[in-house]
């Protein structure tokens, strides 16, 4: 099927047979009516010409009128059936819109010209030999109205036809365009969702990792201290009240952290709207604020290893703290990250590894620098504290040395301890030393 641009298809489609609108339809079967009238009454003539009955040429110019009803479906047919009939003087409507609706169609250019081009002979054949029997002027004159009525003829339908042809593409090209770009619109749209998605779940697994280091690092110790006062409470009680000191202070710098972890999590205007209302709590209200703003930046670092160490070892634990190679300062999350390393894998060793001898490297490299911390078997005679464990620990320590590009390796030793490795390149993440 040969389609005009006109056609509907799909959802919007409510024509009979090959219309694709009602409207479209009504029209055709309209021109067909019109055509067929016109070269029923020029069959007359027709039929009085060549010698044939009346009734046998009014039926001829009817069946030959009406076939313009197809110009949608079968264009080319039409205009060859106007070609044909142009020796009888009929079908000047069947002509005109029949190269109209070919020229504006889908139909190949080149048969387009052909079928064009057998229009405008005809007609100027057909004109040239009716008025060369019936004028008698200059030799010239009948030559040049015929060709005048030819072009006149044909060439405005088909130049018509060709641009409401264009018009119609290049508008559905637009449609076509638009639809493309809503289309990548709409899926820009749901990456970007997808993206802030992805970005919330690292967020709240970096949160997560982050509350994770603070407290249980601090709360174990706690747990630690609070069991050697209950231990010699009773033998011992300047030990006692030295260990009760110790886990005061471990709640308080577990406190103060997490205000500033939670600090930082609170946008501008939440901000804003807490120290504009008034609080009915003092305590809550006092709160300092001011203390929330750098966490990001100076957050833990190596220079506070010794003061880390120096905690396990009042709650009783065995540390050896190595330091090879020249000290010199990294990013701030090489820092965090390497202070955080060491950080949970004494954690660990409170956990798991009661009265084990722990020792911690730390080693600073050309470009690189590297942590390990590395404890014994536990030693049977010290009591478990009991402190639970959520299996996390190891999962965020690599988490972290690999989001800055670096190595994480953790196992047991041949000891019958464990062993946690960690390896950090000097700059950060694609960062030159």
């Amino acid at each position: 099927m040969t389609g005009t641009g006109e056609q509907q298809v799909g959802a919007g489609r409510d024509g009979p047979l090959w219309w694709g609108r009602r409207r479209s339809a009504v029209l055709d079967v309209g021109l067909g009516v019109v055509s067929a009238l016109e070269c029923g009454l020029e069959g007359v003539a027709f039929a009085g010409e060549a010698g044939l009955p009346v009734p046998v040429g009014v039926v001829f110019g009817l069946l030959v009128g009406a076939t313009l009803v197809l110009r949608r479906r079968w264009p080319v047919a039409v205009v060859l059936v106007a070609v044909a009939t142009t020796p009888a003087a009929m079908g000047f409507l069947l002509a005109v819109v029949g190269l109209y609706t070919l020229a504006a169609s889908e139909v190949p250019r080149r048969i387009t010209g052909l079928l064009a081009s057998m229009s405008l002979v005809a007609t100027f054949v057909v004109t040239y030999v009716r008025m060369r029997g019936e004028v008698e002027a200059d030799r010239w004159y009948v030559p040049v109205v015929s060709l005048f009525m030819a072009v006149a003829l044909t060439a405005p339908p088909v130049l018509l036809g060709l641009y409401v042809g264009a018009r119609r593409r290049l508008m559905e090209s637009l449609h076509e365009r638009a639809d493309s770009l809503e289309r990548e619109l709409s899926l820009l749209a749901e990456r970007a969702e997808e993206r802030a998605e992805w970005a919330r779940r690292e967020e709240r697994t970096r949160i997560a990792r982050e509350m994770h280091d603070v407290v249980a690092h601090r709360v174990s110790l706690m747990v630690v201290h609070a069991a050697a006062l209950q231990a010699v409470v009773g033998k011992d009680p300047e030990t006692a009240v030295r260990n009760a000191a110790l886990v005061g202070d471990m709640g308080r710098q577990a406190l103060t952290e997490l205000r500033e972890m939670l600090g930082v999590l609170r946008s501008t205007e939440s901000v804003a709207r807490s120290a504009a209302a008034p609080s009915p709590v003092p305590v809550v209200a006092a709160v300092p604020v001011a203390v929330v703003g750098p966490v990001g930046e100076e957050g833990p670092s190596l220079g506070a290893l010794e003061a880390l160490v120096g905690q396990s070892r009042a709650a009783g634990m065995v540390v050896e703290l190595e330091v090879h190679g020249s000290v010199r300062s990294y990013p701030p999350e090489v820092e965090q990250t390497a202070y955080r390393v060491v950080q949970e894998a004494l954690t660990n060793c409170h956990k798991h590894a009661s009265g084990a001898r722990v020792r911690v490297r730390l080693a600073h490299r050309e470009q690189e620098v590297a942590m390990q911390v590395e404890n014994g078997p536990s030693d049977a005679a010290v009591a478990d504290a009991g402190l639970p464990s959520g299996g996390n620990g190891l999962v965020g320590m690599r988490e972290r040395v690999q989001g800055l590009g670096g190595v994480f390796v953790s196992g047991p030793t041949e000891a019958g301890g464990f062993r946690v490795s960690a390896v950090l390149p000097g700059a950060g993440v694609g960062g030159a030393p």
